[in-house]
């Protein structure tokens, strides 16, 4: 699949997963078209990162790790930068995975019930564990991806046959308002949909496959890819603004945003959808940890090197053992879309570094509107991590 699919269509897939459900469904019942400019601003903010790694790949022909060591020259400098991001990508994927997992636990919760809850994470970090380590996924890979696009499809269908008012989708997507208790939602969008390790997973994807002649088809695979991806997204809040029980607390209320096309049967094509992109993100999150630190240390090693599965079996370890304290599902998932929300600008501002370096992309390096959008994006960011932060610190203390 990675050969016949274009890259842009791997991180698309890759932010199509149960968190961005979880994430869009919570911000459309709670707070209705209100959020649509954060989705917005997320889609812009994923393809002008996700081009500049796609830009670095292809000229440079590395990894944005890679890049990021080569052109750090003082070695103490090197060592910290490169801790930094081992730090931000294990800890943030090891998030995300429990999040990944998580979503195929809700997904199995709607298809057989609550009963064996409890052993069902075990079950789905054992899957993606055997399909990682035998590597005898592609067929089943194909099935999955087809499965998260029926799920993709019902809710688009589902938003259009509500009959939304299309006021207030306009008036949602261009006029940024944040209503009280909603920054936590807002950074969780956007973590969801500008994943950071889907900047060095793209950038991988496209020096192995493409060459300096394929850089304007990379680009419109990167555009139209992640633009579908946000549509799916939007689609999903929107189909959430009718959900009645604004406090989505399980698969059952997640449910309830495809209700209208489904009727009763909802929670099942929901549970099914949700297992499917559970699985699908349980292995690509820790094959991109892998990937990054086999970059990071220099191993230069296969799938089936011991250190390589040794990064993999310890991203789905963690996301396993964060599941087991008997914490729900959803707020796993959350706490996944707002780590990864808190990382995005620490890793954001290593790119835009790079790839204005004219050492590595020559004439090919950032123009000046490309850094007004990548300043921008870093500051907004930073801007929302740093209040997601003070958020959770006054919800410490009362």
């Amino acid at each position: 699949m990675f050969k016949k699919l274009g890259p842009g269509v791997l991180v698309a897939a890759a932010f199509i997963g149960p968190g961005t459900v979880t994430a869009c469904t919570l911000a459309g019942a709670k707070f209705g078209y209100a959020l649509l400019w954060a989705m917005l601003l997320s889609i812009i903010a994923t393809i002008v990162l996700q081009e500049m790694a796609a830009r670095l790949g292809i000229i440079s022909q590395q990894g944005l790790a890679d890049v990021i060591k080569l052109e750090l020259k003082t070695p103490w400098i090197k060592y910290i930068v490169i801790t930094i991001i081992l730090a931000a990508i294990v800890i943030g994927n090891a998030a995300y995975e429990g999040g990944n997992i998580g979503g195929a636990t809700l997904g199995l919760e709607a298809i057989f019930g609550i009963e064996y809850s409890k052993f069902y994470p075990f079950m789905v970090g054992f899957i993606a564990f055997a399909l990682l380590y035998f590597g005898s996924y592609k067929v089943l890979e194909k099935v999955l991806v087809s499965l998260v696009i029926l799920m993709s499809l019902s809710f688009l269908i589902t938003a259009i046959i509500t009959n939304p008012s299309l006021d207030k989708i306009l008036k949602g997507l261009f006029t940024p308002t944040v209503p009280d208790e909603s920054i936590l939602t807002i950074i969780a969008l956007v973590g969801t949909t500008v994943v950071p390790y889907n900047l060095f997973l793209h950038a991988s994807l496209v020096s192995e496959k493409w060459s300096q002649r394929d850089l304007k088809p990379a680009r419109w695979d990167t555009v139209i890819s992640i633009a579908l991806g946000g549509i799916v997204s939007m689609g999903i809040m929107i189909a959430a603004t009718t959900i009645p029980n604004k406090n989505i607390t399980n698969v059952i209320d997640l449910a309830m945003g495809l209700e209208p096309l489904y009727g009763s049967a909802a929670k099942y094509f929901i549970g099914i959808g949700l297992f499917a992109a559970g699985i699908t993100s349980a292995i690509t999150a820790p094959l991109a940890s892998a990937y990054v630190v086999n970059s990071c240390f220099s191993w230069k090693a296969k799938l089936t090197d011991w250190r390589f599965r040794l990064v993999w079996m310890l991203i789905i370890g963690l996301g396993v053992f964060f599941l087991s304290f008997g914490i729900k599902p959803i707020e796993i998932i959350k706490f996944a879309q707002i780590a990864n929300g808190i990382l995005l600008p620490i890793i954001a501002i290593f790119l835009v570094w790079v790839v204005n370096r004219k050492s590595v992309l020559g004439n090919y390096k950032n123009n000046l509107f490309q850094n007004i959008l990548g300043i921008l994006i870093i500051i907004i960011t930073l801007i929302l991590a740093i209040k997601t932060i003070l958020t959770v610190l006054a919800y410490s203390y009362e």
